[in-house]
């Protein structure tokens, strides 16, 4: 488990939660009251910042209801170690009706990912493999 520090910075913001201690994401919630409507994008704020330590980031992700029920998703979805600024939740509704955000709506979830960068070494070709150039769609059902 990992200790991230949180610092509220709206009194209307609700620390993220988790569901039960099998959750891979913790809920966000939203310090904003929106209109979505059909194929708008709009940031939300969540009136928090977060201190993600080094070797982790947090993605940002959809909640399964809202994408089922309602189309609702979300977009640019990383939160990096080294950003301090406040969570913010890009959504897009592709829905064909208004979205209504609510202050203290469960927008989105965050699921906290161990990652590695990785050290480019640049070569003069690649490996031969059996999918070689194949682009998308080449490995599926024929």
């Amino acid at each position: 488990m990992i200790k991230v520090k949180i610092v509220r910075i709206s009194e209307d913001a609700i620390l993220p939660k988790y569901a039960t201690n099998q959750d891979a994401g913790c809920d966000l919630y939203g310090v904003e009251n929106f209109i979505l409507k059909p194929e708008e994008r709009v940031s939300v704020k969540t009136g928090i910042k977060i201190e993600i330590p080094i070797g982790y980031y947090g993605r940002i992700a959809p909640r399964s209801g809202l994408a089922f029920k309602n189309g609702i998703d979300i977009l640019a979805g990383v939160v990096d170690a080294g950003f301090r600024g406040e969570v913010c939740v890009v959504m897009i509704n592709h829905g064909e009706e208004d979205f209504k955000i609510e202050k203290g709506n469960r927008i989105a979830q965050m699921i906290f990912e161990k990652i590695d960068q990785a050290e480019f070494e640049e070569v003069k070709d690649l490996s031969i493999t059996e999918r070689g150039n194949g682009g998308f769609g080449s490995s599926g059902i024929k």
